[in-house]
């Protein structure tokens, strides 16, 4: 089996369009808080209709990046990990979402299962891809992004969103 990468992406795009332009509907059209004297600013949907926005807006770059030369296909199975689209890809980033999500979310305070999925998850594409002594220099700053996204996805949903985390 082959992908036709531009066609592919076409209509990726068109769907994450018709998602987003949804989400910013379904944020637009839901029930407003002024009755109870909440600001306006704070309506419920308003996260919402700013990710589907941006969701149309990356639907759209992709869609516009769909449009150069063909890029030659790849068989979609096989590979090494991180070695263009293969199933082996799509099966480890199915099982380890599903392992963040079921497992380690709640066994872990948040900050260290969202580091570890980062970082696992960022190595498994990029490690491979190193060669030889940058395998370790390419870890090291993956361990380093991973703290950090984890710190700034904790203080965005705990002091942003007001969210409690586990």
């Amino acid at each position: 089996m082959r992908f036709d990468s531009p066609a592919a992406d076409r209509v990726t795009a068109l769907v994450l369009f018709a998602l987003g332009a949804a989400m910013s509907y379904g944020g637009f059209t839901m029930d407003r808080l002024e009755i109870r004297q909440i600001h306006p600013a704070s309506i419920p949907g308003l996260v919402p209709m700013l990710l589907g926005a941006t969701l149309m807006v990356c639907a759209a770059l992709l869609a516009l990046g769909a449009r150069g030369a063909a890029r030659p296909a790849r068989p979609s199975d096989g590979g090494a990990p991180g070695d263009g689209p293969s199933l082996a890809n799509l099966a480890f980033t199915a099982l380890w979402s599903g392992v963040y999500a079921l497992a380690l979310v709640g066994t872990l305070p948040f900050w260290a299962a969202t580091a570890l999925y980062v970082l696992v998850f960022a190595g498994w594409f990029l490690i491979p891809a190193a060669g030889g002594g940058a395998r370790l220099r390419t870890a090291l700053l993956l361990a380093l992004f991973a703290g950090g996204m984890a710190v700034g996805i904790s203080a965005l949903f705990r002091f942003g969103f007001l969210v409690r985390l586990p």
